[in-house]
C-alpha cells in the first residue's frame, strides 16, 4: 500500500483535500487502496463519520470507488469527474506533475478554441471586446513588472481572463459555462506554458492577433490565431504531436484550414 499519508505531520482540516492532493499528486494510482477508516481517524484525529463524509466527497467526484471488504480505491482517470468545479478546483492546485492531465485538457483547448474563437468573432459585442482587451492590456501592463503583477493581477491572472472573456463573447451559454468550470485547470496550464521572458513575447504577439481578428470581426483569422497561441502552449508543455494531428485534420477536412496563418508564427 503506497504510504502518501503515513508520515506524521500537522493534521489538515479538510480530509477529502488532503487525499484529492495525494490523488492528482500522483502519489495514489489507479488501482490502489487509501489508507482504511481507523487509520484516517487516527491520522487526522478525527470520528469515523467525519472520515466517512470526506470519502463520500471523494466517491461523489468520481476519484475513489468504496468496495464491500476490500477498501476504497482511486479510479481510473475516465471516470473523474473533470467538469465538477471541485475536481477542476483540485486538479489545478495539485496536478501540474501529472502529464495525463495536463494531456487532456490541452486537447480539449484545441478542439474548443478555435471554435470559439470563431464565434466570438461574429458575436462579440462593444462590451465584450472590451473585456477581451482589458484582459490583454492587462498582460500587456504586467511585463512592465519584475514580478509580472499589475494592479493586484499577475500575467497568468490576466491571460486566463483573455480566454474566458472570448468564450463569453461567444454568446453561449454552454461554452460560456465550460470555460467558468474548466477555469482553474485552463489556468494550470497557462502558468505551466508561460515560463520565460521570450516565451511571453512571443506569446503576447500571438493574443494581439486573436484579439485584432476579433476586432475586425474576421471568424476564419481568428481561429487560426486561436490555433497559433495553443500551438506556442503545445511548444511549451511537450504536446506538439497533438498539434501535428490538428494539422492533420485540418488538411484533411477542412478547406479553411489554418496552416499559413500557424507557419508564420513558427
Amino acid at each position: 500500500m503506497p504510504s502518501a499519508l503515513s508520515t506524521p505531520r500537522e493534521p489538515r482540516l479538510d480530509i477529502a483535500d488532503t487525499l484529492a492532493e495525494a490523488i492528482f499528486s500522483g502519489a495514489y494510482a489507479s488501482g490502489d487502496t487509501i489508507p482504511r477508516e481507523v487509520d484516517l481517524c487516527a491520522r487526522f484525529g478525527v470520528s469515523r463519520s467525519t472520515v466517512r463524509s470526506a470519502l463520500q466527497r471523494l466517491v461523489n467526484a468520481g476519484l475513489v470507488v468504496r468496495i464491500s471488504g476490500q477498501g476504497t480505491r482511486v479510479r481510473e482517470l475516465a471516470a473523474w469527474h473533470l467538469l465538477d468545479p471541485q475536481v477542476s478546483a483540485w486538479m489545478a492546485r495539485y496536478a501540474q506533475p501529472n502529464p495525463a492531465l495536463t494531456r487532456e485538457v490541452f486537447a480539449f483547448r484545441l478542439a474548443a478554441e478555435p471554435y470559439v474563437a470563431g464565434l466570438a468573432a461574429e458575436q462579440a459585442t462593444a462590451a465584450d471586446l472590451a473585456s477581451i482587451e482589458s484582459a490583454f492590456d492587462g498582460m500587456l501592463a504586467t511585463l512592465e513588472s519584475p514580478d509580472l503583477v499589475w494592479q493586484g493581477m499577475s500575467h497568468d491572472d490576466y491571460d486566463v481572463a483573455f480566454h474566458e472573456a472570448i468564450f463569453a463573447a461567444s454568446h453561449n451559454l454552454i461554452w460560456a459555462q465550460i470555460s467558468h468550470v474548466l477555469k482553474p485547470a485552463i489556468s494550470m496550464l497557462v502558468t505551466r506554458s508561460n515560463r520565460s521572458a521570450g516565451v511571453l513575447n512571443d506569446s503576447m504577439t500571438r493574443h494581439r492577433r486573436m484579439l485584432e481578428a476579433i476586432r475586425l470581426r474576421q471568424p476564419a483569422a481568428a481561429s487560426a490565431a486561436a490555433l497559433a497561441v495553443l500551438e506556442r502552449t503545445a511548444t511549451d508543455l511537450g504536446l506538439q504531436e497533438l498539434m501535428q494531428h490538428r494539422r492533420a485534420l485540418a488538411f484533411a477536412g477542412d478547406t479553411s484550414s489554418s496552416s499559413p496563418e500557424l507557419g508564420r508564427d513558427s
